[in-house]
């Protein structure tokens, strides 16, 4: 049943997530990413470790489970988030964030070479819907758009760079599902990620852009704030509260909610022309996302 506790988390999430896409540009204009995403995790990372805290998660890991954050850490907080802040120099934000709204397709396919998971049919055909709708948005993209993002001049390298984002996305979402991941709370398993992963980031930044800028603009650390507290930390609460209450199925369905939002200010901020190629796509993509959760949420849940 719906009540306000489902509503308000649910619309919260896909709305602050949605949002996130839009606040990155912000973020990488004129700062090097790669010192925006370590200055996005080191703010993050002790907050995640509090949240660890005051839900009262053991932090204390093994071995085998540090090995696992690790990767997981350079996966997702590391590779996963470069590819993502360097794709939107190149592609609107709303388009990357449309991409990432296939992520359940490598999140599957890789899980069924890994784990043995059975991949539905009627998952694999909303899938191949969704993917042609978010190939009309690319062609769109390619053609009538050619400086988007935030640099632009390059839309092929900003599609490669966010397809690499996804899979390396995927590739922790998989690996962190494994027996090793299942035996440690989520918060704290993402807390030690995030540390690894922000350790990975200052290397990385420092290895390719020198030494760490210090903008002095306040819009930009209000973007990082908003990113690192609210974007990273306020929602995963809210968001695992969702699986619980309804559901990991039906909580998936928030990432239609989270494109929504992603498009809508891309339109509005970034000048995104609508076409019947652009509006058409949408429409495929959205449908396609549902019919292929549909088919992968447990028929209890439905």
């Amino acid at each position: 049943m719906l009540t306000w506790r489902v509503i308000v988390p649910f619309v919260l999430t896909g709305t602050i997530w949605g949002s996130t896409w839009f606040v990155i540009t912000g973020q990488i204009d004129g700062v090097p990413a790669a010192w925006s995403v370590f200055y996005r995790f080191a703010l993050a990372t002790p907050a995640l470790f509090l949240v660890a805290l005051l839900m009262k998660r053991r932090l204390r890991l093994v071995p085998a489970e540090h090995k696992l954050a690790m990767l997981v850490g350079i996966f997702q907080f590391s590779g996963n988030f470069l590819f993502v802040y360097n794709a939107e120099l190149y592609v609107t934000s709303g388009i990357v964030a449309m991409m990432f709204g296939l992520l359940m397709v490598p999140n599957a396919l890789i899980a069924r070479f890994v784990l043995g998971e059975q991949v539905k049919g009627g998952f694999l055909l909303g899938s191949a819907v969704a993917i042609v709708g978010v190939l009309f948005l690319l062609v769109h993209e390619w053609r009538a758009n050619p400086d988007a993002g935030v640099i632009g001049g390059n839309v092929a390298l900003g599609i490669g760079l966010a397809l690499a984002g996804i899979i390396a996305a995927s590739v922790a979402n998989v690996i962190q599902a494994n027996p090793t991941g299942r035996a440690v709370p989520m918060v704290s398993l993402l807390a030690w990620a995030m540390l690894y992963g922000t350790i990975f980031d200052l290397g990385f930044a420092w290895l390719t852009a020198g030494p760490p800028p210090v903008p002095s603009g306040h819009e930009y650390w209000a973007g990082i704030v908003y990113l690192a507290l609210i974007g990273s930390v306020v929602t995963f609460p809210l968001h695992y509260n969702l699986v619980r209450e309804i559901g990991a199925g039906r909580t998936a369905y928030n990432s239609i909610l989270t494109i929504s939002v992603a498009m809508l200010i891309s339109t509005l901020f970034e000048g995104y022309k609508w076409t019947w190629l652009t509006g058409s796509g949408m429409v495929l993509a959205v449908a396609g996302m549902v019919l292929a959760l549909r088919a992968r949420t447990p028929k209890a849940e439905k």
